[in-house]
């Protein structure tokens, strides 16, 4: 497990901010952690009402993504579960994922948080998803980590 190293973010500042949460479907369980952690962040930055947008998998992640950045969202999270399996689906679904919510925040400017798990076992991806007795929080992490590199981008535009 990773986690080692993850900076502490301090977010003030924040809750004027409009924030997209797009989650997929796949993997319930996993996923009702991911939004649970994805929620409960932006709630301690003070964005109570964000807009959340559910699809059917990862790979329709990034078209969501797009569609809530140009519909004025500040930030966007990106939620979602993929687990290897024995046909290299797993590879091209986390390629496609990866590189297409790259793609919109860069084209954007948006800032996406990138809270999709990629996994070699249902196991590991629990571990991941902030359900009671995971050692992780991803869908936390990455809702602090969009909701904070608005703010850092902001700095440099008062500048």
């Amino acid at each position: 497990m990773s986690g080692k190293g993850a900076p502490e973010l301090r977010v003030d500042g924040a809750a004027q901010l409009r924030v997209g949460v797009v989650a997929a479907r796949w993997h319930a369980e996993v996923m009702a952690g991911l939004l649970d952690g994805a929620l409960r962040a932006l709630h301690e930055c003070g964005i109570d009402t964000p807009t959340v947008v559910r699809v059917p998998g990862a790979f329709e992640l990034p078209v969501a993504a797009r569609v809530l950045a140009a519909a004025g969202c500040d930030a966007v999270v990106a939620l979602g579960v993929v687990v290897r399996g024995g046909t290299p689906h797993f590879d091209y679904i986390c390629q496609a994922a990866t590189a297409g919510l790259t793609d919109v925040a860069v084209r954007t400017g948006v800032p996406v948080g990138f809270g999709v798990l990629t996994c070699d076992t249902d196991e590991q991806a629990h571990e991941r998803s902030g359900l009671p007795g995971a050692k992780e929080d991803k869908g936390h992490e990455a809702a602090l980590a969009a909701v904070a590199t608005v703010l850092a981008l902001r700095e440099v535009d008062a500048r």
